[in-house]
């Protein structure tokens, strides 16, 4: 994960994700130690146009993270 990607975060990454969310990445939290095969990251949650809703710090499983174009997210 690098600052400025773009994800669609589903139960596949956490299941807190019931209502699945787009976010861009600030930064990987590496500095957290976690349980194996999961991380924090700190990213801003965006709205169906890609613009910044909230800052965020997420708990959750890189392997469940579906890239997103940016032009696409701010599509829906």
């Amino acid at each position: 994960m690098k600052p400025g990607e773009v994800f669609l975060l589903t139960r596949a990454a956490s299941p807190q994700f019931v209502r699945p969310i787009t976010v861009r990445v600030i930064r990987h939290r590496t500095d957290r130690t976690t349980y194996d095969g999961w991380t924090w990251i700190e990213c801003y949650q965006l709205d169906a146009r890609g613009d910044a809703l909230d800052r965020r710090e997420l708990f959750l499983m890189p392997a469940g993270l579906i890239r997103s174009d940016p032009a696409v997210a701010a599509r829906r």
